[in-house]
């Protein structure tokens, strides 16, 4: 019995940060050339808007703060401890909002019959956290089976779909909702230099509520692949600091995709075995998507949907890729065959090969 990804609900903030940042950004930096230099990267960054939990202080109030609520303070940021409160008081308001679109797309008896439950985050961790939420705010039995995976970056929405494939495939009466919600903006660090505020400039907030089932609607959740490639084991990290979530994004992560896609991806389209329609490429910043329309051939119309959700709302960590996906479910021509591809740490890649359902 196949399984399917029925429909996706998201949800972002409603503060649209991107511009306040880049105009607080190169006060952090301490050379005039580094100032020149983000302003120029900020240019092809490729993105207009990025929304966080948090709202941007006015510049007036720079010298005391850089959020409205003090949450960042000159000196004064907050510990690891203090982030992780606020992401367990902001995270379950911003899957709410992701569960509305979801049922606004699927209709409001969404949890019924819920089985399963899989939640991916890397952003913050609590406990009891975002599973007791769901069960005391929506209605969904105390007994749904639950499963986390955490602290897998960017790719971790295509783990969760394959989660809920295997648990479907297995019981095909199953029934499993796949949230994916990253507060990205809770790690800013101030003591970053150039590479760092280039980093801050991708990252952004972001929610995501998927429904996957034998209920042929949708797409077909055909195959999947992971991958670790060579060489890469320093390129992405994502670390727990004293002050927050320590993230390295190196420079030579396009290059490295370029390179090492071709085969992961041969391997791939034999599981496919038919041409591809749709190219669900996680928007983790404009030179990775470059790189992969670069090694694997594409057309700007393959990555046009990509490159789209990272204009409009930046990269969310494992939120991103349902951004793209609901925007291909939203325009449904039965028998499309689709791949979709994320990148996390390690360099790990992530990959899954869909084709649409009749309608």
């Amino acid at each position: 019995m196949p399984a399917y990804l029925n429909e996706i609900g998201t949800a972002v903030p409603v503060h649209d940060v991107h511009a306040p940042y880049l105009e607080i950004a190169p006060y952090f930096l301490p050379s005039e050339t580094e100032r020149r230099s983000f302003a120029k990267m900020a240019k092809r960054a490729g993105i207009t808007h990025r929304y966080s939990t948090l709202e941007p202080a006015d510049p007036s109030r720079w010298t005391d703060r850089y959020d409205a609520e003090g949450f960042y303070r000159p000196g004064a940021f907050p510990t690891t401890g203090e982030r992780m409160k606020r992401y367990s008081r902001e995270a379950p308001l911003l899957v709410d909002r992701a569960l509305a679109d979801l049922a606004k797309r699927a209709g409001g008896g969404w949890a019924e019959g819920l089985t399963h439950l899989v939640i991916c985050t890397c952003t913050g961790f609590a406990a009891p956290g975002l599973d007791h939420h769901l069960v005391n705010a929506h209605g969904i039995p105390s007994t749904v089976e639950r499963t986390l995976i955490g602290f897998m970056g960017c790719n971790a929405a295509i783990n969760g779909y394959k989660t809920a494939r295997h648990i479907v495939i297995s019981d095909p009466s199953a029934k499993v909702l796949v949230l994916n919600v990253e507060l990205c903006g809770l790690h800013f660090q101030e003591n970053a230099p150039l590479q760092t505020a280039l980093m801050f400039m991708l990252f952004a907030d972001g929610a995501a509520a998927a429904l996957v089932s034998a209920e042929p609607t949708g797409f077909e959740l055909e195959a999947f692949r992971s991958d670790m490639l060579p060489d890469s084991r320093d390129h992405i990290t994502w670390d727990i600091g004293d002050d927050g979530f320590d993230m390295w994004l190196s420079g030579r992560v396009p290059r490295t995709i370029f390179k090492n896609l071709p085969g992961h991806f041969e391997t791939l389209a034999a599981a496919a075995g038919r041409d591809i329609d749709l190219w669900a490429i996680h928007p983790g910043g404009r030179t990775i998507i470059d790189a992969v329309e670069a090694s694997l051939s594409l057309t700007p119309a393959d990555v046009a949907c990509s490159r789209g959700v990272l204009n409009d709302f930046g990269n969310m960590s494992s939120a991103t890729l349902p951004f793209v996906l609901q925007r291909m479910l939203s325009q449904p021509r039965a028998g499309r065959t689709g791949v979709a591809i994320g990148f996390g740490p390690g360099v790990s890649v992530e990959s899954m090969v869909f084709s649409e359902a009749a309608q």
